[in-house]
């Protein structure tokens, strides 16, 4: 017996979201640039860690959906600080291995949904740490210090461009 559905169960339920303008895709493009700008010379700069892979995905949560509660201050910092400190704790008192991996994501999923500071790319952040296994500065430099300066422009860039309501809210 063939247990996989039928074609017409795989079709679309809904329509794709609409296309947004194209001056809010340049707005968007164009801060998601500035903000890793910012965080690349501010690297350079100051001689300390201000960059991850993680704030690429951030960027895009920051300037193409600033209204998403993901995209909100307490999301980007709250979630990239838990999610780090997740699996610098798992790597650091199991070690690293494909369980204790999937462990720390899920860990790291479940305490951003306790402490509603849900943040999409930080789900990345137990991975990252447990591969290349800094030490705990890496919760100050590049995480903390990387996520403030995200905020920072996001808020600074949303007033340029006119956007006044971002964000929707910081911390509480």
């Amino acid at each position: 017996m063939n247990a996989q559905p039928p074609l017409s169960q795989l079709r679309p339920t809904s329509a794709l979201p609409p296309l947004a303008s194209p001056r809010a895709i340049l707005l968007a493009g164009l801060g998601g640039a500035i903000a890793t700008l910012t965080l690349v010379f501010l690297a350079q700069w100051s001689g300390l860690a201000f960059v991850m892979a993680p704030f690429g995905a951030t960027c895009v949560l920051a300037f193409a959906l600033p209204d998403s509660p993901l995209s909100q201050p307490r999301s980007i910092v709250g979630g990239h600080l838990i999610a780090t400190t997740v699996g610098l704790a798992v790597g650091n008192l199991l070690g690293v291995s494909p369980w204790t991996m999937a462990l720390a994501v899920g860990l790291a999923i479940a305490l951003m949904l306790i402490t509603r500071t849900t943040h999409a790319p930080a789900g990345a952040d137990p991975l990252l740490v447990m591969l290349a296994m800094p030490d705990w500065w890496f919760l100050l430099t590049p995480v903390l210090s990387g996520a403030l300066t995200l905020v920072a422009v996001a808020y600074a860039y949303h007033r340029i461009t006119g956007r006044a309501d971002y964000p929707r809210y910081w911390f509480c």
